[in-house]
């Protein structure tokens, strides 16, 4: 098989493994922040959690752009 495919492989699985082991994390920060929407510490949590979602987006727009040049490498 072409690296470029095993990197593409490995590089979704692993975005997918972080996405996972992060959501629990993210969903109870949410929580926090909707029960307490005042203070300091809640709006270090809304910055973390807007990067978070900034961090997913550019992981989805990197995985396509990687799987569309593997298969036009392959097919092309």
């Amino acid at each position: 098989m072409d690296l470029l495919l095993w990197i593409t492989i490995g590089f979704i699985i692993i975005g997918f493994v972080v996405l996972t082991s992060m959501k629990k994390g993210m969903e109870s920060k949410l929580a926090c922040i909707t029960a307490n929407m005042e203070g300091e510490e809640s709006s270090i949590k809304v910055k973390s959690i807007i990067w978070w979602i900034v961090s997913l987006t550019a992981l989805g727009i990197v995985s396509m752009i990687l799987i569309v040049w593997c298969f036009h490498n392959h097919f092309g």
